[in-house]
């Protein structure tokens, strides 16, 4: 890790540990802190209203601050939407990742007299992103969404500029759809976006989009929702315009059978053809804990709550339940966390 990424790892740490000091008896009379994920801050705030065996305090600074915080120990459990890379997991120092909960991420624009459910593809995006599609009004758009009047207004990417699980299952997804964008610039919690503007957490790219005529990003879909956006409806491999609604995401997470790897980092991007009812751009949350904690009987009840009862609170946020082979492996996994 180079010396910029190292200063800006440990700003967020000395960040968290701020913010946690800053309510020392909440602390205190605490049993659990975590941080990370701004993605599934709706869904963790939920639980931490609704499960009565210890109190859990959770704070949304972004995937990549919950990776810093839980390598640092300066929290109980961390939370990200991207899965960790190996240096991560060897910095961390026995640490295991466990999937949580499951959503979509959506793409909002604010484009001048255009309505709800703009057809994009995953190239078209990939090109917009790489600075080929400069224009609303370009052929390409043009082409999949006739009869909508598109004006010739100047398209402005938005990206997050903090180290993001969103821009990890963005980028993810470009990354399968799109040979240039995976060559040039891969997926990633903070790639090199070429071109664009940038803005800092969930909150900061919604905000930057309500500003921006022509603007054009990606956020959950809560965001979304709640900042009454208008949503692109994108094409699935099967072929079919899907919005992130609950039936869609369902399908994306229904089509998750087999689990291909042994460190619970499984991919919802760009699902099976053969579910063509699922939105195409889906992601897992993950909660980060140490295998070995003085903190593990609370832990593990708590996440095993999350898991179980906990998924209830869910589709009002739009998450939808594990898919039941993903929830067997997260309790397995629960299992091996120890004092």
């Amino acid at each position: 890790m180079n010396r910029k990424r190292t200063s800006a790892a440990v700003l967020v740490v000395l960040a968290v540990a701020a913010s946690f000091a800053g309510v020392s008896t909440a602390r205190q009379s605490a049993s659990l802190t975590g941080a990370g994920s701004t993605f599934v801050v709706p869904l963790v705030s939920q639980w931490t209203s609704n499960y009565h065996a210890s109190q859990v305090n959770y704070s949304g600074i972004g995937s990549g601050g919950g990776i810093a915080a839980i390598t640092a120990r300066t929290v109980d459990f961390g939370a990200s939407d991207a899965p960790m890379t190996p240096d991560q997991f060897s910095a961390c120092k026995g640490c295991v990742q466990i999937p949580w909960a499951f959503s979509a991420t959506s793409i909002p624009y604010n484009v001048s007299g255009v309505s709800y459910g703009l057809k994009l593809t995953g190239p078209i995006l990939a090109n917009i992103y790489l600075g080929k599609i400069k224009k609303w009004n370009d052929s390409r758009i043009k082409a999949i969404n006739p009869g909508v009047n598109l004006p010739g207004e100047d398209i402005t990417p938005i990206y997050r500029s903090d180290g993001s699980g969103t821009s990890y299952n963005f980028t993810d997804y470009l990354s399968h759809v799109s040979k240039e964008w995976k060559n040039k610039i891969g997926k990633g919690t903070q790639p090199s976006f070429p071109t664009g503007v940038g803005a800092r957490g969930s909150s900061g790219v919604a905000a930057k989009l309500s500003s921006t005529p022509g603007g054009i990003t990606y956020v959950d879909v809560a965001y979304s929702l709640k900042n009454k956006f208008k949503i692109a409806k994108l094409k699935n491999r099967a072929g079919k315009y899907q919005l992130p609604g609950l039936k869609q995401i369902q399908a994306a997470a229904n089509s998750i059978i087999k689990l291909r790897n042994s460190q619970n980092a499984f991919t919802a991007v760009d699902p099976n053809p053969r579910a063509p009812k699922a939105y195409p751009i889906c992601t897992f949350t993950w909660a980060i804990v140490p295998l070995k904690t003085s903190k593990a009987p609370e832990l593990k009840k708590f996440i095993d709550w999350a898991l179980t009862k906990g998924q209830s609170f869910g589709p009002k946020l739009l998450f939808v339940p594990l898919p039941d082979a993903v929830k067997k492996q997260s309790r397995k996994t629960l299992t091996r966390i120890h004092t």
